[in-house]
């Protein structure tokens, strides 16, 4: 069973404003709304992606009732932009390279269809497709409810391929003069650049075949999920309840069996991983820092020392004016931000009046512990030669235990595809 397949790909009709319809992913920048009121400002009236997404900056302060109002906003949109060619098949049965220049550098992609039978989430899953993080329950309903009656996705699920030889997208880069360009344009708020490539046809086939080979030539995992878990995992359950009423006719070729997603070279240079810091609001930095040192000798039998600059540190605790750094001791294998993560899940069970946030710039996080009504927790990034590796021997990582590149090197939706 393959794991990546062709897809009838959608994308603007000529004449739409190419920088405007790209948006960035739905979850990044949570904690700063005046980001999505810059987006706001810049799309104005013309069609974009963000109107068919729901940014989860606005999830904190959005009722039911407002919820609701912004689900159906997304449906009505989706059907005006299908009925009126706002949304046009550009690729037939086929792949779209992507081609992302960011401060970081050139990042390639493949868009292509990934059936949902051959992924799996779950901690102990022997899936060919995995989860790299551990996946919240609780965040998978409100996308579920924005995925059930989609009548379009368009994805920002970036999928890591351990191609250690580079087989498979760096020669299609190396040849991208040869294919049909879909589109170039630059990306709002200092999102870089993306240029779009259409691959079909006998190159179509062409490289079906070598996703085939690499799919099978024995590794444990083919795919591992790098951004867009929880999305992904929203997809999955709505497979999983749809094919249940469907005839058995339909199963193979329904396309709620599919999520459009971006493939990415796991050994790209240009691919970053980044530390995702943690925000506690009112929290206090002593009282934190005091039961964490707790946690480590009680739980783990781990231990800390104080670091003695914050090059040396794995948790920099922010608060104010006040910045400590802590160094662990004798971890036995553990991951600092697996530590912390624990540690967090228990703390906020006896302080229910904190919230916890996640945050990809350390600047951004010590930003919003300036004025003392939050206490931040700065890491550092894991090295992703170790990821496939790691997920190999012990199942999923913490949730948000990284991030590919900071949060302007994110995904910008751009393809779509009829559901």
């Amino acid at each position: 069973m393959a794991c990546l397949h062709t897809a009838d790909i959608l994308l603007p009709a000529e004449g739409i404003d190419r920088k405007r319809w790209p948006v960035i992913a739905c979850d990044q920048f949570t904690s700063q709304p005046e980001y999505w009121k810059q987006v706001e400002e810049y799309v104005g009236d013309a069609p974009s992606t963000l109107r068919i997404i729901y940014p989860e900056a606005y999830l904190g302060n959005d009722d039911e009732a407002a919820y609701a109002r912004r689900l159906d906003a997304v449906q009505k949109n989706m059907e005006h932009y299908l009925s009126d060619g706002i949304l046009t098949e550009e690729v037939r049965q086929g792949y779209v390279l992507t081609v992302r220049e960011t401060e970081a550098g050139i990042r390639c992609g493949l868009v292509a269809a990934l059936d949902l039978e051959a992924y799996d989430y779950t901690k102990d899953s022997e899936s060919l497709v995995r989860a790299t993080e551990e996946t919240v329950q609780e965040r998978i309903p409100v996308r579920v409810g924005i995925r059930k009656h989609a009548l379009v996705e368009s994805p920002h699920v970036m999928m890591l391929l351990d191609d250690a030889e580079c087989r498979l997208l760096e020669p299609l880069y190396q040849n991208r003069e040869k294919l049909r360009r879909l589109y170039d344009t630059e990306l709002m708020l200092g999102g870089g650049k993306v240029c779009g490539y259409a691959v079909e046809g006998i190159e179509a086939e062409i490289l079906t075949d070598k996703l085939a080979e690499l799919e099978q030539k024995g590794a444990e995992i083919f795919l591992a999920v790098g951004d867009g878990n929880h999305s992904l995992a929203a997809a999955k359950a709505c497979w999983e309840r749809l094919k249940e009423s469907l005839p058995e006719k339909e199963l193979e070729s329904h396309p709620a069996r599919y999520a459009l997603v971006e493939v990415i070279n796991l050994h790209s240079p240009s691919l970053e991983f980044e530390a995702i810091h943690r925000v506690l609001y009112g929290g206090r930095i002593d009282a934190v820092m005091e039961e964490f040192r707790r946690y480590l000798e009680l739980w783990s039998g781990c231990g800390t020392e104080a670091a003695c600059n914050e090059g040396e540190a794995d948790v920099v605790f922010v608060q104010g004016e006040c910045r400590a750094g802590i160094r662990l001791s004798h971890t036995e294998g553990h991951l600092a931000v697996e530590l912390l993560q624990h540690f967090l899940d228990g703390y906020l069970g006896k302080h229910p009046a904190l919230e916890l946030d996640y945050v990809h710039s350390p600047e951004a996080a010590a930003e919003l512990s300036r004025e003392g009504k939050a206490c931040s927790m700065l890491l550092r990034s894991i090295d992703k030669s170790s990821l496939f590796p790691a997920i190999q021997a012990g199942g999923v990582l913490p949730r948000k235990t990284f991030s590919i590149g900071t949060e302007a090197q994110k995904r910008y939706y751009m393809e779509c595809r009829r559901l």
